[in-house]
């Protein structure tokens, strides 16, 4: 640790202004040896004139002495103003003073030291000078009080002074942890709702790609079939181009509430944040009119619910298992397309959610015009049911089927 950092607390110390601080704290200690000394000179009996010029030159010595002692030198400048302590009374002030500021400034055993040597200096000198109307054993307590104070008070400054630098910095620390909390939390916020926005995308652009895939087969479909196909597809292309809009505002800005605080990863259920953006979210009740649209784009669909009656599916597993179901559909219609798809619901309050979604597995490599996907849509299934609390298996089966399944628990 440097030494010289922190030596200032006797003064506001900065070194821009350290010629201005060091006066500030030197001139009252100069006035006051300037006083004694004037004090010696006009006091009758007064000291011979060479005692009187011993004080002079001693106050003088001592008062050279304090830009040491409140800046690099505290401890070496202290002991030399007890020196001269021990010399003249012209030197008391400074003497007192630099006992004072090492306390504040060093550890207590080396200021221990330094109040011992002040102290020693004032005895010689109450012994070949003594004070005039106060016996020597009362000068010596006097001396011995007086620097003990010093040290005790000083002392308890300095903790006081790092207690509070150490609660300053623990504030600190406490804040660069917040702003680190918030910058996750905030991470957390945006890369949930773009997967939100990945999902609803993959689904609305598949769609599409299904629609066009019917034209581009079926160019002499009667004029009106082509008319309805056109519309879905402008209207989806619209939603699609909104959606991105939303997500991409929503990426580029940071979910913020109005005091600048973020809203936290679990609003309202049904409802995802951002600036200038509301997203409505599905429940499980919105599986029925995802399977009529996959249905609408010539995937066949069989929706199969053996949910009981009882409590309803929390929002937020309700959330989750729409998206499993209708990333299985996505999937099943880009890789099987046209062939028929079973959904099931299924599970018990107080135990566990299941969906289920099978899918006969197509003949031969897929088709060069395949709708593309990125591959990682069931690995974020996976990571999704993984956060929900359940978990989620996919792959093909000894019947020449692929399933995927998914366990989300179901708190009653």
């Amino acid at each position: 640790m440097n030494r010289s950092a922190g030596l200032r607390p006797w003064v506001t110390w900065r070194p821009r202004h350290a010629g201005q601080a060091v006066a500030q704290a030197t001139a009252p200690l100069a006035l006051l040896t300037g006083l004694i000394i004037f004090g010696e000179v006009t006091s009758s009996p007064g000291p011979g004139a060479a005692l009187i010029w011993l004080d002079i030159a001693t106050g003088v010595l001592a008062c050279a002495l304090l830009p040491a002692l409140f800046t690099r030198w505290p401890v070496q400048a202290a002991l030399a103003l007890a020196v001269l302590a021990a010399i003249s009374p012209a030197a008391t002030p400074a003497a007192t003073a630099a006992t004072l500021q090492v306390a504040l400034v060093r550890r207590f055993k080396v200021a221990a030291w330094v109040a011992a040597a002040g102290a020693a200096g004032h005895a010689i000198r109450g012994l070949w000078r003594p004070q005039p109307g106060v016996s020597y054993g009362w000068w010596l307590l006097l001396v011995v009080a007086v620097q003990a104070a010093l040290l005790a008070g000083g002392a308890l400054l300095r903790a006081n002074r790092a207690q509070i630098a150490s609660l300053r910095e623990r504030a600190s620390r406490a804040e660069a942890e917040q702003a680190r909390r918030v910058a996750e939390a905030r991470l957390i916020e945006r890369t949930r709702i773009a997967r939100e926005m990945h999902d609803v995308l993959a689904h609305r652009l598949s769609l599409l790609a299904t629609y066009a895939g019917a034209l581009e087969y079926h160019p002499d479909a009667p004029p009106r079939q082509l008319a309805q196909a056109a519309a879905v597809i402008r209207d989806g292309a619209h939603q699609a181009l909104e959606e991105l809009r939303d997500v991409i505002g929503v990426l580029r800005d940071e979910p913020a509430d109005s005091d600048g605080a973020l809203a936290e990863p679990g609003l309202e259920p049904g409802w995802a944040s951002g600036p200038g953006v509301e997203l409505p979210q599905p429940t499980l009740d919105d599986v029925p009119r995802l399977a009529e649209e996959t249905r609408a784009a010539g995937t066949p669909v069989r929706l199969e619910t053996e949910l009981p009656a009882g409590p309803p599916v929390p929002p937020g597993t309700g959330r989750t298992a729409y998206r499993i179901a209708q990333e299985g559909l996505t999937n099943a219609r880009k890789h099987a397309a046209g062939r028929p798809v079973r959904l099931k619901l299924s599970g018990t309050p107080g135990d566990q959610l299941i969906i289920e979604i099978r899918n006969p597995l197509p003949p031969g490599p897929p088709r060069p015009d395949g709708i593309p996907g990125s591959g990682t849509g069931l690995i974020g299934l996976g990571e999704r049911a993984r956060l929900a609390g359940g978990r989620i298996e996919a792959g093909p089966t000894g019947t020449g089927e692929f399933r995927l399944r998914a366990w989300l628990p179901w708190a009653a």
